[in-house]
């Protein structure tokens, strides 16, 4: 599997050291060079699909983005969440604990999700919205 993506410049976040990703190919919408949001390992973004991560988005701890999935803003998806499909989180969407964002769904605004919370399907979360 080609490597989509490298870990550069470093940062402290709550106590978790983040890494800003710099894409090492062209993407969907990115092309080589360019940097990215924060990861806390790669572990939390695949190497494969178009999957990314903008601006200052963080995802960290056990969690993962996959697919065509997308988070930026600064947006935080963390603890186990799943972000898979097409899913759009953006803004300042918090994507906490055993949470799952699939399909075309879209958080954006100030939403939080977590707990076990599911939002698949063409579903739509915003504004302060909390599930």
């Amino acid at each position: 599997m080609e490597k989509k993506y490298e870990l550069t410049e470093s940062k402290i976040y709550c106590g978790i050291t983040l890494y800003r990703i710099k894409a090492l190919r062209d993407l969907w919408n990115v092309k080589a060079g360019d940097l990215g949001g924060w990861v806390e390992s790669e572990l939390n973004l695949s190497h494969e699909g178009d999957c990314w991560i903008y601006n200052d988005a963080i995802v960290c701890n056990k969690a993962f983005l996959c697919n065509y999935a997308v988070v930026y803003g600064n947006a935080i998806v963390a603890d186990n969440a799943i972000i898979t499909d097409t899913a759009l989180i953006g803004g300042h969407a918090l994507i906490l604990d055993n949470a799952k964002i699939s399909g075309t769904s879209v958080v954006c605004g100030f939403p939080k999700v977590a707990g076990n919370a599911k939002v698949f399907g063409s579903a739509s979360v915003s504004d302060y919205a909390m599930i």
